[in-house]
């Protein structure tokens, strides 16, 4: 390995984040935040309903749980032995070489702020039936998601344990109105029958399959982020792959549940035109009928900060991969600078921050649709970037462990991630083939290709970013992958490459 020294830094920044704050509920709050449960379960159970016409939408997100959890044995396993803030990419580093892994970390740059800025699209629309009716009328929506992004950017500098309650606050609440709209669901069946035909793969396997996976994947979009917070955590190494494990059932769960009460409160043969023609009104408007216009107002509220609780949680996930590229020297130092008083990473928190600024007034100034053009295509562009990360990680933890004398055994290190991965490919093509549906524009659009083939052009540029550093900066290129230990990594005129190193 190349020799290596320390390196003064100056006394208000640090080179790492703050350990041991966050334990594992904290942890599950930033996962499931970033998943938006409420925000799933009006838009896109019903937009998978009501757009594609696919009524076994229950079954999918049962279906995609069980490829996520297969894929999390590897993942986790993983994780115990590469800590690091910039997770998809450290491993990805790791398994498939420097190189991929700079590809994978500008892959990752743009899915994630492609979340998180998609997310400010949609918060006027959240915001409007709420201030309608407490105030009589709402602002334009630039202003609210304004005031969303000075609170995000403001939560995005303080400590991380606080972000952790307010997303545990906004979340149990949220949770609680989804569950009793399910339940309110339950106590009205259609025609006085519950009925489980949802779940019938007879329901599933129909024409538009591939899109309803897909949709169902975005709503799982977050789970991954446990590991990124993996040098936060108290003991990682069993945090880490308990709140991976429990996200992922707390969401297929929820998300099943939600989705299949929809179709007993409406009636298996009526969820589709019903959906169509209600969109996310669908549920705020069941609950009218079962339980009143209290609860409505109540879920209506909660919607809002379902989509704030997200932004909070996409803001530190992206800013946390920022840093580690920064830490690493593969972005500019700045980013891989630390808050000395709150740990928070505030260089990196703060260019998400004018990112965000600069898209909101960009659409605003243009008079963009921000629900359409921002939200959904752009979060769905995100959404479909994670699924690239995943699916290439996946195939990292097997090559890792190829080389590894780690000690795990065969379903850890090659079944379980290697079922995953042909899971997740066959995913990745039918999300390829459906793009033009997921984005709901003509099949000869130039967006159906444009934006998905922006992430391999992406990796293709990372790439080639990574062997420039290779030949010109030796001792950047040697700390790739290295997460906190990168801080101390200074490759001297006298070290030899070793293979490793070179790789």
């Amino acid at each position: 390995m190349p020799s290596t020294s320390t390196v003064d830094r100056p006394s208000n920044v640090s080179d790492a984040l703050a350990r041991g704050r966050l334990g594992i509920p904290s942890v599950i709050f930033f996962v499931l935040s970033a998943a938006a449960p409420l925000t799933v379960v009006a838009g896109v159970v019903t937009t998978g309903y009501g757009v594609i016409g696919v009524t076994g939408i229950p079954l999918a997100f049962l279906l995609i749980a069980a490829v996520l959890a297969l894929f999390s044995v590897g993942y986790v396993a993983m994780s115990r032995r590469v800590e690091n803030a910039g997770a998809f990419y450290a491993y990805i580093s790791r398994g498939l070489g420097r190189p991929a892994g700079v590809g994978a970390a500008w892959v990752a740059l743009i899915a994630y702020n492609a979340l998180q800025v998609g997310l400010y699209g949609t918060i006027g629309a959240a915001a409007q039936p709420v201030l309608d009716r407490l105030f009589g009328g709402h602002p334009h929506w630039a202003v609210v998601a304004l005031v969303a992004w000075a609170l995000v950017g403001l939560l995005g500098l303080l400590r991380v344990d606080l972000n952790g309650r307010v997303l545990a606050a906004l979340l149990v609440a949220e949770i609680v109105v989804v569950l009793v709209f399910d339940l309110g669901q339950l106590g009205n069946p259609a025609g006085d029958q519950v009925s489980f035909a949802s779940f019938a793969p007879d329901n599933l396997f129909v024409p538009g399959v591939g899109a309803v996976l897909v949709l169902a994947i975005l709503g799982f979009v977050g789970f991954e982020s446990a590991v990124v917070f993996s040098e936060e955590s108290k003991d990682p190494k069993r945090t880490v792959p308990l709140a991976t494990y429990l996200s992922v059932a707390i969401i297929a769960g929820l998300y099943a549940l939600s989705s299949w009460t929809m179709t007993v409160a409406v009636g298996q043969d009526q969820i589709v035109p019903e959906a169509g023609a209600q969109g996310v009104e669908l549920i705020f408007n069941l609950a009218a009928t079962q339980l009143g216009d209290t609860v409505v107002t109540i879920g209506q509220v909660l919607f809002l900060t379902s989509v704030l609780a997200a932004m909070i949680s996409f803001h530190n996930t992206t800013a946390r991969y920022t840093f580690a590229l920064g830490r690493e020297r593969v972005l500019p130092a700045v980013f891989g600078q630390t808050s000395a008083r709150t740990g928070a990473p505030r260089a990196a928190s703060v260019a998400q921050s004018v990112l965000g600024l600069v898209v909101i007034l960009l659409y605003a100034i243009n008079g963009w649709d921000p629900v359409i053009q921002l939200f959904f295509w752009v979060g769905t562009t995100g959404g479909f970037g994670v699924l690239l990360l995943i699916a290439t990680t996946s195939v990292a933890v097997i090559a890792y462990f190829a080389r590894s004398d780690s000690g795990e055994n065969l379903w850890r290190r090659v079944v379980a991630p290697g079922l995953a991965t042909i899971a997740l490919f066959v995913i990745i093509w039918l999300a390829v083939s459906n793009f033009a549906n997921l984005l709901g524009v003509a099949p000869d659009s130039t967006l159906r290709w444009a934006l998905p083939a922006a992430y391999p052009v992406a990796a293709l540029l990372g790439i080639g970013w990574a062997l420039l550093l290779r030949g010109s900066r030796p001792d950047t290129y040697a700390r790739i992958g290295l997460g906190a230990a990168s801080s101390a990594a200074v490759v001297t005129p006298s070290a030899q490459p070793t293979a490793e190193a070179t790789r």
